[in-house]
C-alpha cells in the first residue's frame, strides 16, 4: 500500500509504503531475509545506501577471492613436477585486477537489483533510519523522504564496517581498511599490514603474491589467534619463506604520511620506524548502527543488537537483527544461514504461530553459531576450521582428546603437491564420542571443511564416521587417519 502526505508547514511531501516485512540493508544478508519472506508468501521491501549485494560482494569475499585465487593455484602449480617450470614467472597484475573488477561486476549492481525485482521486492535507495516501531524513514540520495511501515518485523541487516584505532597522524595518512586493499588499482611497492587475523593474512598474501613487499605488524604472539596454535605457525612460516617481513609483539603508536602521495610511516611504541607505499590497518570491525535511530526504539546508536536464536532482538516483539549485528559470527556464510532461519521465524510469527520450533537445532534456531561456525582463511596453505579448538573445549569444562595427523601421511598429500605441509586436528567428546570440532591447515584443505562441519552439526558418533570410508589417494583420507589415531 502506498500513499503521498504532504507535511505541513513546510509543505514537503513524502511516500508512504506499507509492506509485511522491511529489511534495512541489502548485502547477501539482506536478501536471503527477503526470499525467505516472499517464499512465504508476505511482502518485502529493503532499503540500501549504497550498492544492493553489499560488503561482500563489492569489498569483501567476492573481490578478495578473486585475488587470492591466481596466488594460490600458482602456489600450487609451482609443486607440481613437470608443471612448476611453467608457471615461474610473476603473476599478471592488470590481468589479476581486470578479473577482479570482472567479479564485482565492475561496482554495478543492475543484476542485484533484477533478481530482487524478479522475485517481487521492493527496493528503496537511500539511507535507511528506525522511526519507532514498525516504521523506517528513508532519505532519498535526492533529498526527498519515504516512510515504510512494517506490519509484521523490520530486520536489520546493515553489516559491520572497518574500525580504526584512534592513533596521532592516522586519518591524515589515508590509510587502507578492508575496502581499500580489496579495490586497489595499483600494486604498492611496499604494503604494510597490521593486524594478524583473517583480513591481513589473506591481503598480506594475495598483494605480496602480486609483487608487493609485505611487512606485517602483530600486536599478539602469531597469525590468525582464534584458530588452533599449529595454524597461525605454518601460515607465517609460508609468508616468511616467500619474503614476508612479519614482527609479533608489534604495536604501533602513530602513522605519518608525506604530503598527499608520498610513504607512509608507522611508528612502534619501541620507537621503531617502518616505511611503505600504503598501510592496511585490519584490526577488527565496528556495526553498521550508529545512524541507524536505535535511540527511536530504545536501543543505544552504535551498539551491537543482542538477539534470541530466532534473530529476534531482546525485549521486541517485532525487530530483528540479521547478519554482522548481531556480533554472533561474522561471516558472510552465517549470515546467510541465520537469514534463513530469521526468515522462517518471521513467516511462523506472521502467520500466527505461538509455537515456534527454537530448540536446538530447530527450524527456528540459529544454533550453528553456538557450535558449527565454519570458517575457510584462503591463505597459503589455506586454514579451515570448525566447530570448537582444544582450548575452548577446555574452558568450557568438556572432558575432551584432541587427536592431531601430519598431513604428509596423508597419500593424497604427497600427490597434491611436492614437499606437501599440513596439519589436521580433531576434538572429541569423550563423554559422548562425538566430534566437536576440527581444524586444517595446508595446500587445498578449504574443501576437507564441509564434512567435517556435517559431523560437528549432525553430532555424529566416532563410531559410525569410521564407517564413512574417504575415497584414496585424496586429501580427505585424512578422516580415516584421524580416526585410526583416535582408535589406536
Amino acid at each position: 500500500m502506498t500513499r503521498t502526505v504532504t507535511d505541513t508547514p513546510g509543505g514537503e511531501q513524502r511516500n508512504e509504503h506499507t509492506y509485511d516485512v522491511v529489511v534495512i540493508g541489502a548485502g547477501p544478508v539482506g536478501e536471503n531475509v527477503v526470499d525467505r519472506v516472499r517464499a512465504a508468501g508476505l511482502s518485502a521491501a529493503i532499503v540500501e545506501s549504497e550498492l544492493i549485494g553489499g560488503e561482500c560482494s563489492y569489498w569483501a569475499c567476492m573481490p578478495s577471492k578473486a585475488l587470492l585465487r591466481p596466488a594460490l593455484a600458482r602456489s600450487d602449480a609451482r609443486k607440481v613436477p613437470g608443471l612448476r617450470g611453467a608457471v615461474g614467472g610473476p603473476l599478471d597484475a592488470r590481468e589479476v585486477l581486470a578479473h577482479r573488477d570482472a567479479t564485482v561486476g565492475h561496482w554495478k549492481d543492475g543484476g542485484q537489483v533484477d533478481w530482487l525485482d524478479s522475485i517481487g521486492v521492493r527496493v528503496h535507495r537511500g539511507h535507511g533510519r528506525l522511526d519507532g516501531p514498525r516504521r523506517v524513514t528513508v532519505v532519498r540520495p535526492d533529498g526527498g523522504r519515504e516512510v515504510l511501515t512494517a506490519r509484521h518485523a523490520v530486520a536489520v541487516c546493515t553489516g559491520s564496517r572497518a574500525l580504526l584505532p584512534d592513533l596521532p597522524g592516522l586519518a591524515d595518512a589515508r590509510p587502507w581498511t578492508s575496502r581499500e586493499a580489496t579495490s586497489a588499482d595499483e600494486v604498492p611497492g611496499r604494503l604494510i599490514v597490521v593486524g594478524g587475523g583473517v583480513v591481513g593474512v589473506e591481503m598480506a598474501t594475495a598483494w605480496q603474491a602480486l609483487g608487493a613487499r609485505v611487512t606485517m605488524l602483530v600486536r599478539g604472539g602469531g597469525l590468525l589467534p582464534r584458530m588452533e596454535p599449529f595454524v597461525g605457525e605454518h601460515v607465517a612460516e609460508a609468508l616468511a619463506a616467500r619474503g614476508a617481513d612479519i614482527r609479533t609483539g608489534a604495536s604501533v603508536s602513530a602513522v605519518e604520511r608525506e604530503g598527499d602521495t608520498g610513504p607512509v610511516t608507522v611508528v612502534l611504541e619501541d620507537g621503531a620506524r617502518i616505511e611503505g607505499d600504503e598501510v592496511l590497518f585490519a584490526t577488527g570491525r565496528a556495526p553498521r548502527t550508529d545512524d541507524l535511530g536505535l535511540e527511536t526504539v530504545g536501543l543505544e546508536p552504535g551498539s551491537w543488537l543482542d538477539v534470541d536464536d530466532s534473530l529476534k532482538v531482546s525485549g521486541s516483539d517485532w525487530l530483528y537483527a540479521v547478519g554482522d549485528v548481531n556480533r554472533r559470527a561474522l561471516l558472510t556464510h552465517q549470515g546467510k544461514y541465520q537469514a534463513r532461519i530469521a526468515g522462517a521465524a518471521i513467516a511462523a510469527r506472521a502467520s500466527g504461530s505461538t509455537d515456534l520450533d527454537t530448540g536446538r537445532w530447530g527450524a527456528h534456531a540459529a544454533t550453528a553459531d553456538h557450535a558449527a561456525v565454519p570458517q575457510v582463511v584462503f591463505s597459503d596453505p589455506e586454514a579451515a576450521a570448525v566447530g570448537l579448538t582444544l582450548a575452548e573445549a577446555e574452558r568450557a569444562g568438556r572432558r575432551v582428546r584432541a587427536v592431531d595427523l601430519d598431513m604428509t601421511q596423508v597419500a593424497g598429500a604427497g600427490l597434491y603437491a611436492d614437499g606437501y605441509r599440513g596439519h589436521a586436528r580433531m576434538v572429541v567428546d569423550l563423554e559422548r564420542e562425538i566430534v566437536l570440532g576440527a581444524t586444517f591447515v595446508g595446500p587445498g584443505i578449504g574443501e576437507l571443511l564441509h564434512s567435517a562441519t556435517v559431523a560437528v552439526t549432525a553430532e555424529v558418533p566416532v563410531a559410525r564416521l569410521w564407517h564413512a570410508v574417504p575415497s584414496y589417494p585424496t586429501l580427505s583420507e585424512a578422516w580415516l587417519r584421524l580416526l585410526e589415531a583416535y582408535r589406536g
